[in-house]
C-alpha cells in the first residue's frame, strides 16, 4: 500500500470535515441534527469515490472533470433542497454555481474527448492509490471552493439583498464572462489548423497568460462577498473558499503545471520569451511591449 497516498487522503478528508464542522455551527441541520455543511462534505467525497471505481477499472480519466461538475451540482441541489425555504440571495448563489458547473463541466468534458487524454494522469492512473488521491482531492476542491455558497444556502439568517449581494453578483458576472470568453478564444485558436503547435497570444490571452484562471478566482470571490453579512463565529472559516481557489490555481496545480509544460514546449522560442516578458501572468493588463 502506498502510505504517502493514504496519508494525503486521510488529511484531505479530515481538513474538509473539520471545516465543515466549524462552518456548520449556527447553520441549518437535518432532522437528525446533522449539520448540512457536514452533509455537503460527505456528498462531495461520496460522488468522487463512487466515480473512482469504474475509472480505476478502466484506467481512464475521461470522466474526471465531468464528475467534478456533477459533484458541484449534487452538493448545491441536495443542500438547497434540505435548506428550504431559500431567500433570493441563496437562490441566486445556487443558480450561479449550477450555471458555472454546467458550463465548465461540459467544456472540459468535450475538450478531453477531443484531445483523447489528460497528460496529468498518465503516471497516476496506473496506480490505484495515487489515482484515488486525485479523486479525493477533487472532493476536497469542490467542498472548499463552494464553502461560501454553502454558507449562504445553509444560513439560519435570511437577509434582504444588500450592497454586498449586488457587488458580489456584479463581480461574479464579470468573472464568469472573462472565463467563458477566455475558454472560447482558446478553443477557437486550437481548432485552427494553422495554429497547431503554437501558443495562444490573442484576445484576452494577449493581456493575461491565464485569463480563464483570473475569471474563476474572480467569480468565487464574488460569491464570498455575497456571503459576508451572514457570517458569524466559526462561519468565517468559509472565507477559505477564494483563498483556496487562489492557492490552488496560482501555487499548486494550475499555473505552475501549465508553466512547466509551456516552458518545455516553447522555452527556446523567442516569440514565447517575449510573450512571457510582456504579458501579465494572471490579471489582464495591457501588454508591456
Amino acid at each position: 500500500m502506498n502510505i504517502k497516498a493514504l496519508m494525503v487522503i486521510i488529511i484531505a478528508v479530515l481538513i474538509s470535515l473539520g471545516i465543515a464542522s466549524a462552518a456548520g455551527q449556527g447553520g441549518a441541520i437535518t432532522e437528525g441534527g446533522t449539520s448540512l455543511f457536514l452533509v455537503a462534505a460527505v456528498i462531495a467525497f461520496a460522488v468522487n469515490w463512487i466515480a473512482f471505481i469504474p475509472a480505476n477499472i478502466l484506467k481512464t480519466e475521461k470522466f474526471y472533470d465531468l464528475t467534478g461538475a456533477i459533484t458541484y451540482l449534487s452538493v448545491i441541489i441536495i443542500i438547497s433542497s434540505l435548506s428550504q425555504p431559500l431567500d433570493w440571495r441563496a437562490m441566486i448563489v445556487g443558480a450561479f454555481v449550477i450555471i458555472w458547473a454546467l458550463r465548465l463541466g461540459s467544456f472540459l468534458f468535450m475538450r478531453i474527448h477531443a484531445d483523447g487524454k489528460d497528460i496529468r494522469f498518465d503516471e497516476i492512473k496506473v496506480n490505484p492509490m495515487r489515482f484515488l488521491v486525485a479523486w479525493t482531492l477533487q472532493g476536497t476542491w469542490v467542498f472548499l471552493t463552494s464553502a461560501s455558497a454553502l454558507a449562504i444556502i445553509t444560513s439560519s439568517a435570511r437577509l434582504p439583498l444588500d450592497i454586498f449581494a449586488y457587488v458580489g453578483m456584479a463581480i461574479w458576472v464579470f468573472g464568469f464572462t472573462i472565463e467563458v470568453i477566455a475558454d472560447r478564444q482558446k478553443k477557437q485558436f486550437r481548432n485552427n489548423p494553422d495554429n497547431k503547435g503554437k501558443f495562444i497570444n490573442v484576445g484576452l490571452w494577449s493581456w493575461s497568460r491565464h485569463p480563464n484562471y483570473f475569471g474563476e478566482i474572480t467569480l468565487w470571490t464574488g460569491i464570498t462577498i455575497m456571503s459576508l453579512p451572514l457570517l458569524s463565529g466559526w462561519q468565517w472559516v468559509t472565507l477559505i473558499s477564494p483563498i483556496f481557489v487562489i492557492l490552488l490555481l496560482t501555487k499548486i496545480s494550475g499555473i505552475p503545471t501549465l508553466q512547466r509544460t509551456a516552458k518545455k514546449r516553447w522555452g527556446d522560442d523567442k516569440d514565447y520569451q517575449e510573450y512571457v516578458k510582456n504579458t501579465s501572468l494572471l490579471i489582464p493588463l495591457p501588454p508591456k511591449g
